[in-house]
């Protein structure tokens, strides 16, 4: 993947069919935008490519309102890349851009970026406070010389997908209608360190999380996967998100996953922990060995729902 942080780097690009977004955690519906500009690319000749804006618009425009972020710029990049965008750019969002009318930001996209078909929502708003949207993108495109491409809404079980619907479903708790939207679990990743010692001396050996991530789920027991991002290894698994009240609570949120299968190998540095579903809500325990035989149920549960997944995955299909 070619990325570019300028119009005038993107000039190469061309010619291209291009879509514009935030694109922040890939969701369902970012992915038909991202299809549709694939498809819109072969049947013209041209490169698929992704404009996305960094810093975030609201950061500049409102940071007061910014939301926390799904994903990391370079998680966006490689989910658009195994999708198939072969080109990003990553425009600086700045004062100067924001004041851009309609009319300018859509000239920047036929010349230099030579678009011959823009892709986008049908909610789109572009220009300066928000003063474009798909069917000014359309009539500037038919003068200017390039087809737009408008795209309804896209819904999953009653619900339109959008990064802040996701962000909402995950800080409930509700990680598996979170992954209905983003058609992937929602995942925390980043380095296991030491934690307390008292998991593995009073209750059960975990792998203890340091995560970067902005947005963190409700605090609780899920049912999780936990794959190392060194080899690839995975392991189902049980992970408990809180301050852990039983010892007194900490400060600082604590991420601590057990493996319901057998570490083989060496401890993994970094992992990566998939959010598949809820079991609990994190409560205090009288002691050590009350909260052991709180986790040995939830593995139990955690055990059911991987036998149930595993039948579901290996039923023929008639």
């Amino acid at each position: 993947m070619t990325i570019a942080r300028s119009f005038a780097e993107a000039a190469a690009f061309g010619p291209c069919a291009v879509t514009i977004g935030n694109f922040d955690g890939v969701h369902a519906g970012h992915r038909r935008l991202l299809c549709a500009t694939i498809d819109s690319a072969r049947g013209r000749g041209a490169k698929p490519v992704a404009l996305m804006f960094d810093p975030h618009p609201m950061a500049v425009v409102a940071p007061k309102r910014m939301p926390p972020l799904l994903s990391t710029v370079a998680e966006r990049c490689e989910w658009m890349r195994a999708l198939g965008i072969e080109c990003v750019l990553m425009l600086p969002f700045t004062a100067e851009l924001a004041r851009f009318s309609p009319e300018q930001f859509a000239a920047c996209l036929k010349d230099p970026l030579q678009a011959r078909a823009v892709v986008v929502g049908e909610n789109f708003r572009f220009g300066h406070k928000h003063g474009g949207h798909a069917d000014t993108l359309t009539a500037l495109g038919g003068i200017l010389g390039f087809e737009t491409v408008v795209l309804p809404g896209v819904r999953t079980r009653g619900r339109l997908v959008s990064s802040s619907e996701v962000r909402g479903l995950i800080d409930t708790g509700n990680v598996a209608m979170a992954a209905r939207l983003l058609e992937r679990p929602y995942a925390l990743s980043g380095e296991v360190v030491r934690g307390h010692g008292i998991g593995s001396a009073q209750t059960v050996p975990t792998l203890n999380l340091r995560t970067t991530a902005q947005v963190l789920p409700k605090s609780g027991v899920y049912v999780t996967r936990t794959i190392s991002l060194e080899d690839g290894r995975q392991w189902n698994s049980i992970t408990n998100i809180g301050n852990r009240p039983t010892f007194g609570g900490d400060a600082e949120l604590s991420v601590e996953t057990f493996l319901l299968d057998t570490l083989e190998g060496a401890t993994p540095t970094h992992i990566r922990v998939d959010l598949l579903r809820r079991v609990r809500d994190e409560r205090k325990f009288a002691d050590a060995a009350s909260l052991r035989e709180q986790i040995m149920r939830d593995v139990a549960r955690a055990q059911v729902f991987f036998r149930r997944v595993a039948r579901w995955v290996a039923k023929p299909v008639e």
